[in-house]
């Protein structure tokens, strides 16, 4: 691979985090998408990195970064990403949110236009209400998740990596994964996507007044996060354009050279281009 990964204190948290292309003029944070890492980037590491700056982190709790309770929701990572901005003196910059990053880089936005040129998000539930799929409707709706605690996680995460299209991560990539949400890590990181139905409704009344330009980017045969967040996403957000890739939850593994040309363009040129636009009728 060809990230390499130091830590660093955001907010009295210890973050693992990887940097490349110091040279670039545009700073992008990429934020890991669970059950995975930050390495869930690799595919696309490359090509950005001879265009951007780029720093990926794995949120707090998320990948091998260190966790805290009251980060364990939305609006609370929202803010946590603002502080580590602030805090590696970064910004302004670019987000790239898939998947959990989606709700919290909207929220970032939200609060700190200013310190956020653009975001690049999708993969992430937002639709209220609640549009989500298989094994994350269940663990959203679980009860508790006592009985979660009982199975190791990697009997969990295992099969779910070994059955991405096109063919599991490679066997350090997936020992990375299998790893970050080791013991009690992967019980832990569901209180995240928990609270989604106490706090998502709050983000949606937020959405028509982000004017931060944003590109959605989704997989249309997404089981777990259907397309119909995106849409949600598309219709609220004045500043938005759309792309439904040929992909299911795991876009960036699944067609990286879709996505990262996405990525490229965007944040090349395309952020500058969207053009402010009335949402679609509700």
């Amino acid at each position: 691979m060809t990230i390499d990964t130091a830590i660093r204190e955001a907010d009295g948290v210890k973050i693992r985090f990887a940097e490349a292309g110091q040279g670039g003029n545009e700073t992008v944070v990429l934020t890991c998408p669970w059950p995975e890492s930050l390495f869930a980037f690799r595919k696309v590491w490359d090509r950005l990195s001879e265009r951007f700056h780029l720093v990926a982190i794995d949120l707090p709790g998320f990948g091998q970064s260190e966790g805290r309770l009251d980060l364990f929701s939305p609006p609370a990572m929202g803010a946590f990403l603002v502080q580590l901005v602030r805090e590696w003196d970064l910004g302004p910059v670019h987000i790239v949110g898939p998947d959990v990053g989606t709700a919290a880089a909207l929220l970032a936005a939200a609060g700190n236009p200013e310190l956020v040129r653009s975001l690049v998000i999708g993969g992430g539930a937002t639709a209220v209400p609640l549009r989500v799929g298989g094994a994350l409707k269940d663990i959203i709706e679980a009860p508790d998740m006592e009985g979660y605690r009982q199975i190791d996680s990697k009997d969990i995460l295992g099969p779910v990596y070994d059955a991405m299209p096109g063919g599991p991560p490679p066997k350090e990539v997936r020992d990375d994964y299998l790893d970050s949400y080791a013991g009690d890590r992967f019980v832990e990181s569901a209180r995240y996507v928990r609270t989604y139905p106490t706090e998502l409704p709050t983000l949606a009344a937020q959405l028509p007044g982000i004017k931060t330009p944003v590109q959605i980017v989704s997989g249309r045969d997404d089981e777990l996060v259907p397309p119909a967040n995106a849409e949600f996403l598309h219709e609220r957000l004045p500043n938005s354009r759309m792309e439904l890739l040929p992909a299911g939850h795991f876009a960036w593994e699944e067609v990286p050279d879709l996505y990262g040309g996405i990525l490229i363009s965007w944040l090349s040129a395309g952020y500058r281009e969207a053009s402010e636009r009335p949402p679609s009728s509700l």
